[in-house]
C-alpha cells in the first residue's frame, strides 16, 4: 500500500508540474495514468493499466477539447 501512495505521489507532483509548463500534448494521461495504474495494479497489472488509462484519458481530454470548441463556435 505504501508503494501505491508513493508513485500517486510522484505522479501528482509530475501533475502538477506538467501543468504549469504548458505542456498540452499530456493532456488527460497523467491523470488517467494514476488511475488506471492502480487499477491495473489491483488486478495485477498496474504497468498495463497505466498505459491505457494514459490513452483513455488523452482521447477524453482530446473529445472534450473538440466539444468545447464546437459549442464556441456556434455561440
Amino acid at each position: 500500500m505504501k508503494r501505491i501512495a508513493l508513485c500517486a505521489a510522484i505522479l501528482a507532483t509530475a501533475f502538477t508540474a506538467s501543468a504549469f509548463t504548458g505542456s498540452a500534448e499530456a493532456k488527460g494521461c497523467i491523470k488517467g495514468a494514476i488511475v488506471g495504474g492502480v487499477a491495473g495494479h489491483m488486478a495485477g497489472h498496474g504497468k498495463l493499466g497505466a498505459v491505457a488509462g494514459c490513452v483513455i484519458g488523452h482521447h477524453e481530454a482530446n473529445k472534450a477539447d473538440k466539444k468545447a470548441a464546437q459549442q464556441n463556435g456556434q455561440n
